[in-house]
């Protein structure tokens, strides 16, 4: 905590800490995009990690194409089976979103000295935007773990080759068999590359907010005036796909250790088996869907962030 006096005693002492500059309007904005964006946009998320983790060694359906999956999916297991992790998504991406843009907005003020009007520039806005990625991470990675899993139940026929302790009844029944028969360890498979992930999201949030900030002192108005649809529409389309295009094997490696077919030492063995199985197209398994699946997510998210701020 710092505190700075006037001079002269002109001005009383005031002190300025982080936790001044927390606004919870940005959690439930971060909330209600994750939320919304999830429940529209879930069947492809599920497609991306069946593709991501399909290295053609383990039991595991055959896809030929997103088409193909869709349908095949549908066929086998039904409209539910499209939704299977839907709740820990809803929760992951409500709870995760609204963390993030509340840590992230948090810091970026308090760097600001709580003057919005402020340009931090590119490194600053990485620096906060990795910050608050970090801190999201640790607070919800066992839901991702949940989340991967419940996706990766396929049909009842490939469900019965695993053990017990691996066949999920739901959210909580995976939580507590996780718990129980992995530990914490078994909750946060994945962290060390979802660490690793946490560029993706420091350069999307660099880019939007630059794009921003860029586009306003174009026009010249103060970088926090508000915009328009359609302007946070693209911004935000365009630095996700800017994000995604170089960080995206990230995702693969760990949808991989959190899935309950494969059976990796850590990180690195999945990085060598997978190169050394399936070369450079192995990282980039599920990429289409993805795209797919988070341009339009990313756009829902912050177009509802930006109006609920806006509006709050």
């Amino acid at each position: 905590m710092t505190t700075m006096k006037g001079t002269g005693g002109a001005s009383p002492s005031r002190k300025i800490t982080v936790l001044s500059h927390v606004k919870y309007e940005h959690l439930v904005a971060g909330i209600s995009g994750g939320v919304a964006s999830t429940l529209i946009l879930h069947p492809l998320d599920l497609i991306k990690i069946r593709f991501a983790v399909n290295d053609g060694r383990t039991p595991a359906p055959q896809y030929q194409g997103l088409r193909n999956a869709m349908a095949t999916i549908f066929r086998q297991e039904g409209a539910r089976g499209l939704y299977r992790g839907v709740t820990p998504n809803v929760w992951g991406s409500g709870s995760a979103w609204g963390f993030y843009f509340l840590f992230y907005n948090t810091i970026k003020t308090w760097i600001q000295g709580g003057n919005t009007k402020k340009p931090l520039g590119p490194t600053l806005h990485m620096v906060a935007a990795a910050q608050a990625g970090i801190l999201t991470l640790v607070m919800t990675n066992p839901i991702w773990v949940v989340k991967t899993r419940l996706c990766l139940q396929y049909s009842d026929m490939v469900r019965t080759r695993l053990p017990e302790s691996k066949r999920y009844l739901g959210m909580m029944d995976a939580l507590n068999k996780i718990y129980h028969n992995e530990g914490i360890r078994g909750l946060y498979r994945g962290f060390v590359p979802g660490i690793f992930g946490v560029s993706h999201g420091a350069i999307q949030f660099m880019t939007y907010e630059e794009m921003k900030n860029t586009y306003n002192q174009y026009r010249m108005v103060p970088i926090d005036t508000k915009l328009g649809s359609m302007e946070y529409l693209t911004f935000a389309a365009c630095s996700k796909l800017m994000a995604a295009a170089l960080t995206y094997p990230y995702q693969v490696v760990r949808a991989r250790l959190q899935d309950q077919h494969h059976d990796y030492k850590g990180s690195w063995d999945c990085v060598c088996r997978t190169w050394r199985y399936e070369g450079v197209r192995g990282f980039y398994k599920g990429l289409v869907p993805y795209l797919l699946h988070v341009t339009p997510n990313i756009c829902l998210v912050f177009l509802i962030y930006e109006k609920f701020t806006e509006s709050s």
